[in-house]
């Protein structure tokens, strides 16, 4: 019994002609046949990779394919059925509904009686909800299905735990330059032709399909049906073809990895990277006003009392860009990413915060010791409260040295200021007191 998906025999009446003879793109002409034709990925197809000793040892597993589109996931798959004789059945998430999902696992178990094994390849396999992704584990336990997913996604957040913890993840990284120039002469050789371009034009053309190997064959597909009398230089092709848009979904993986690293450049006192990273993430049509707010946190979290002007810079370029918008207003954030990055750096606030925060959490209801509370009543003064208080500006050097936390609280260090920037002043301040607080209470 066939399912719905069997493509029978369609691909070798493809190859050897018939019926399917017609044009194809050049992406599906250089379709690879074995896996030691595919470009790119030696971290997860090499010998001592996960599925090169997969191979050798002749055990596959359940895998998830994580990467971006255009690196191979689908053609990995394909011949990984083909290599361990698995029938290849590939559906997608979005196509793919619970009605179809039972008549392919029902042809997989027929198939199985019959002696051969599925490998169900699933594209945007995080497209399926939960109850649809529990829908596959029995047949994976069972053995009827070998699931193979991919996704764009970051699985640690897309796909059920249950999956994942039957499942290898194996992440496919974008194509070097390097190997989108061997995936040109590839196709150049099935072209029978080098491509009309000069060399700064093919370097061009790699970065303009950005690390994607589909994006890029496309791209020659079309450069070669030009007519042209000379080679083309980067300016010409730079009119004739639009530059791949760049990958960034503001709500995925790259919204979070991008800004992660424009934090760590800033903390970093990078302030060419930082740069960097603030422009991919506006090219990339991220909010300024979100990145305004992460600015500002960048200010309070790594920089605060070490350079107390930073904050004040951040809102400062906040309020310039929603008063002149974009894109003059941008500029003003760029201007704030410049000052923060080469700002002193300090946490010593942060970890004072959290360190305080424990603490209070630990000492739960302890009261405030009662010579510092207020006494409006008689009852209260005959309670002790405020006995005993020093007001400050009475003492020598404006300060008593009279304990603040609890009776029932050992005195803890939570600030410890850095020697750096303004907090070096804040720090001999700190040790000041310090002495004068063991010296009045020795008094």
């Amino acid at each position: 019994m066939a399912d719905l998906f069997d493509s029978g025999d369609a691909g070798a009446q493809r190859d050897h002609g018939g019926a399917n003879d017609a044009p194809r793109p050049l992406a599906d002409r250089l379709r690879p046949r074995t896996l030691a034709e595919v470009i790119g990925q030696e971290q997860v197809l090499g010998e001592e990779a996960p599925l090169g000793v997969m191979l050798a040892s002749g055990s596959l597993s359940s895998l998830i394919f994580w990467g971006p589109p255009g690196v191979g996931k689908t053609t990995i798959a394909r011949l990984l059925a083909q290599e361990t004789d698995l029938h290849f059945v590939q559906i997608s998430a979005i196509f793919t509904g619970v009605p179809d999902l039972k008549k392919v696992f029902e042809a997989a178990k027929i198939r199985r009686q019959n002696g051969q094994g599925t490998l169900l390849f699933v594209d945007e396999i995080h497209r399926f909800n939960k109850a649809q992704q529990d829908g596959f584990l029995p047949h994976m336990e069972d053995g009827t299905i070998l699931l193979v997913g991919a996704t764009t996604e970051n699985p640690s957040f897309e796909l059920n735990a249950a999956v994942l913890s039957r499942s290898q993840v194996l992440v496919l990284e974008r194509l070097s330059l390097a190997d989108l120039e061997r995936l040109t002469q590839r196709a150049e050789q099935a072209l029978e032709r080098r491509l009309p371009l000069l060399p700064e034009a093919r370097d061009a053309l790699h970065q303009m399909a950005d690390g994607d190997g589909r994006a890029l064959l496309n791209l020659i597909e079309q450069v070669a049906a030009w007519k042209v009398d000379q080679p083309l230089g980067r300016e010409a092709l730079a009119t004739r073809l639009m530059r791949r848009a760049a990958k960034y979904d503001k709500s995925g993986d790259e919204h979070y990895n991008l800004i992660s690293a424009l934090h760590k450049s800033v903390r970093g006192s990078d302030p060419d990277a930082a740069l960097y990273w603030f422009a991919r993430m506006l090219e990339g049509g991220e909010d300024p006003k979100y990145l305004a707010r992460r600015l500002t946190r960048m200010a309070v979290e790594d920089i605060a009392l070490a350079d107390p002007q930073a904050q004040a810079i951040c809102l400062q370029a906040w309020e310039a860009y929603e008063r002149l918008g974009s894109p003059e207003g941008e500029l003003a954030l760029a201007q704030a990413v410049i000052y923060l990055a080469l700002a002193p750096k300090t946490n010593a606030g942060y970890m004072a915060y959290k360190a305080a925060r424990r603490l209070a959490k630990e000492t739960g209801s302890e009261p405030p010791p009662k010579h510092i509370l207020n006494a409006p009543t008689k009852l209260m003064e005959e309670q002790g409260y405020g006995k005993g208080y020093d007001y400050d500006h009475n003492a020598e050097d404006g300060f008593s040295g009279q304990n603040y936390f609890p009776d029932g609280v050992k005195r803890p260090v939570l600030y410890q200021p850095v020697e750096r920037g303004f907090e070096r002043e804040l720090r001999k301040r700190t040790e000041f007191f310090a002495k004068k607080r063991i010296q009045r209470q020795g008094e």
